[in-house]
């Protein structure tokens, strides 16, 4: 029935208004009510007792068996004017009546009423007659046959006595229909119309406060539409004020989107360079292959081409193992075993290796280890993988005479630390948080590296990572790049495995 979110929330504020228009109305009128019941019960008892002098001071010597006759008697005399007095009292409300009764209950006589039925022979009922007949005065609500209101009537009643103090019946005061009175009162009026109007104010700012809420609730479907439709640039609108929680999710899902609209570029970018770095070198070994076959390259330079062939199948073995080596760790796959090295050993090991080309650039290379070992607790392959490729790249984008250093030290926070500084390109500010990203690759990077596929550094964030630790760079474009990556010490490690 209610399909949209404005339609829920529109109900839902009305129903939570209904309900509590209704306790309130209810707790209202139950208080004025009872506010009514007592005034009424205190004005009942003042006539009561002013009927009941009236009554002493005319009836003489009145005992029970010759009560009627007397009260007729009474009541016919001029002089003592009983009923004129008896109706007085009750002539400000002429919901009221004065009732005189037997000991039995039957009533006998009543003051005159507009609003009363006949009482006349009508009986009182039992619990007043009980209470009465003790010696004690009833006050309450009870029902009266007589009655022209199917509501409970206000009746008080005692004993009546004659100027002797013999007890020759029952006095009472009914008080008819005051719940109909207060229900179709004008405070039910007044509280009626104070809700209507309280209602069109409520109904006016739920509109606005609603479509607050909703306005970027439907923003969002549209854009999230317009994304299966591949359209990643759809963005929703965000309320300049405001800071609460819709305001926040349409915040998010904007950066959500930018998200999504960047990892499309890369992911199209990624298959770009893929599908370049595969095509090159297949290009190149099979119009060698074919070349060398059909004997158009000499006998005495088939040596140099194939070479080239090699070196080429090897890039192809590079680019398609670092493509097994993501897919193998998205998988979950690839399994870490921390074992203890030196990590110093490590890095001497590995700038052996880059000798010849740090020798054919001229670089100023400088190691620094803060003590003779160091020993780490980590998957020594993967960390050998990680040390190795930022070395590499350290020294292919350096330029020539360029400082190339190499410092592992303890950090702060009880870490080893490892950094790889070179001179060089460096990194442009706009591309640096992204060089972590999974299809990255720069255009300027691809300028100077035509072999890289631009996946070696998701790989050593995804192994850092999986070990716990941290790797990130700082780099001023056109001057220089440093890479830095931390590794727990073996015996921080060893002691927290002791306690």
């Amino acid at each position: 029935m209610f399909k949209s979110v404005f339609a829920k929330y529109v109900t839902a504020v009305m129903l939570i208004f209904v309900i509590g228009f209704a306790l309130m109305l209810f707790v209202m009128t139950s208080i004025v009510n009872n506010s009514m019941l007592d005034d009424k019960a205190v004005r009942m008892s003042g006539i009561l007792d002013q009927a009941e002098v009236f009554l002493r001071r005319e009836m003489d010597d009145c005992t029970e068996e010759h009560f009627r006759e007397t009260l007729d008697t009474v009541m016919a005399d001029p002089a003592a004017r009983l009923p004129e007095l008896m109706g007085a009292l009750t002539a400000s409300d002429d919901s009221m009546t004065v009732l005189l009764a037997d000991l039995s209950g039957t009533v006998c006589w009543q003051s005159e009423r507009s609003q009363s039925g006949n009482a006349v022979g009508s009986v009182l009922p039992d619990t007043v007659l009980e209470t009465v007949r003790r010696g004690e005065s009833y006050s309450g609500s009870v029902p009266l046959s007589f009655s022209l209101y199917p509501s409970d009537d206000l009746l008080c009643a005692k004993q009546l006595t004659d100027a002797n103090g013999h007890i020759c019946g029952t006095i009472a005061v009914v008080c008819e229909d005051l719940q109909s009175a207060v229900i179709t009162g004008e405070l039910s009026k007044s509280v009626v119309s104070a809700a209507l109007l309280v209602l069109l104010a409520i109904l006016i700012a739920v509109y606005f406060i609603s479509d607050r809420v909703t306005g970027p609730l439907r923003g969002m479907y549209v854009a999230t539409e317009q994304f299966a439709n591949g359209n990643f640039d759809t963005r929703v609108p965000v309320p300049k004020n405001g800071r609460d929680e819709v305001v926040q999710l349409a915040q998010a899902f904007n950066r959500m989107a930018e998200s999504l609209e960047h990892l499309e570029g890369l992911r199209n970018s990624f298959i770009a360079n893929v599908s370049h770095d595969l095509r090159t070198p297949m290009t190149t070994i099979i119009g060698f292959t074919e070349e060398i076959r059909d004997g158009v390259i000499p006998q005495s330079e088939q040596d140099h081409y194939l070479e080239i062939i090699a070196n080429e199948a090897k890039r192809l073995s590079r680019l398609v193992a670092s493509l097994l080596d993501i897919s193998r760790i998205q998988a979950g796959d690839r399994k870490f075993t921390p074992t203890p090295f030196d990590i110093c050993e490590m890095g001497r090991v590995i700038l052996i290796s880059f000798e010849q080309q740090i020798d054919e650039k001229k670089l100023d290379v400088s190691f620094e280890c803060e003590s003779d070992r160091m020993i780490v607790l980590a998957d020594h392959d993967a960390i050998y993988q990680i040390f190795y490729n930022i070395c590499h790249n350290a020294v292919k984008f350096s330029k020539p005479g360029g400082a190339f250093r190499v410092r592992i030290r303890f950090s702060r926070d009880h870490k080893v630390l490892v950094s790889v500084y070179n001179e060089g390109e460096g990194i442009p500010e706009e591309d640096l948080p992204y060089i972590f990203d999974r299809f990255y690759k720069s255009d300027k990077s691809r300028g100077l590296d035509k072999s890289g596929a631009g996946l070696g550094l998701f790989i050593a964030k995804t192994i850092i990572q999986a070990h716990g630790e941290k790797i990130w760079a700082q780099s001023e474009e056109g001057k220089w790049c440093e890479f830095f990556f931390t590794l727990t010490k073996a015996e921080q490690q060893e002691k927290g495995a002791d306690a």
